[in-house]
């Protein structure tokens, strides 16, 4: 069954939200060529300290990263390591926090500097598919409608998306009923009910969809080498629209948080 979150239970989670999207947002600020991934990660961490929550990530299924942070055609679930950014990189960036024990779950992708215009591209269909899939996440409708409006926007202009990994429910665990794929899937329907909080997140590939694991069982890339992009956002449906609880200020949206 899919979770149906109390008045006080929502407050917790835009509480830990924000708190994701904030370090989000720091951590991107940081992004630059010469930077080392595991750096990024241990300052994400030392903002976590700092706020009193702790990673939703770290230690999970013994990943051992406080952040997921995939470059280029890694397409999730990156560990910060040596490997240094480079200028016209993109930098996937995961975040997942746990505050008084409710999770906060959001990810961008972050160009950093001037990008391919066929990768520029990538980013902005792959964020306005996630915008797209949002707005349909109301009360009554159902599920597969935000899977169909994700697969139709990246489709539609020719990107592919991955099939092997999808959204889910969020709250007091990190994944909750129910799967949210980014593609129509046979049987993934149910009716969306105020009170459900999902985290909607598109993996989109600049080439084909097929993806395969590298030898540290974490990170994901594209079989093809092509560039990856990946959003994501926790949402509350409601009676009215969708709240957006990972809302970022430096976010362009349609929908605006409450």
């Amino acid at each position: 069954m899919i979770p149906i979150k109390t008045a006080s239970e929502i407050e917790k989670m835009r509480a830990a939200c924000r708190l994701a999207s904030r370090i989000l947002d720091e951590i991107s600020a940081l992004l630059a060529p010469g930077v080392t991934t595991r750096e990024i990660d241990q300052v994400a961490g030392k903002l976590m300290e700092d706020a009193g929550c702790r990673s939703a990530f770290l230690g999970y299924k013994k990943f051992p990263g406080q952040i997921c942070i995939s470059l280029n055609d890694e397409v999730v679930h990156g560990i910060g390591g040596s490997r240094r950014i480079q200028y016209g990189d993109i930098v996937k960036l995961d975040i997942g926090v746990i505050l008084d024990g409710f999770v906060g779950d959001t990810a961008a992708t972050v160009p950093v500097g001037i990008v391919h215009e066929d990768v520029q591209r990538l980013l902005e269909v792959a964020e306005n598919a996630l915008y797209l899939g949002i707005e349909k996440a109301r009360d009554g409708r159902r599920l597969g409608e935000v899977c169909a409006a994700i697969q139709d926007e990246v489709e539609n202009n020719g990107f592919s998306v991955v099939r092997e990994f999808v959204g889910h429910g969020v709250g007091r665990r990190l994944h909750e009923e129910p799967q949210i794929p980014n593609y129509r899937t046979p049987g993934v329907n149910a009716k969306l009910r105020a009170g459900m909080t999902l985290a909607i997140e598109p993996m989109v590939n600049l080439g084909k969809a097929a993806v395969r694991l590298l030898q540290d069982d974490w990170t994901v890339v594209t079989a093809d080498h092509s560039p990856s992009a990946h959003f994501e956002h926790t949402i509350l449906v409601t009676k009215g629209e969708p709240e957006i609880l990972t809302w970022r200020e430096k976010t362009s949206s349609k929908l605006k948080a409450r």
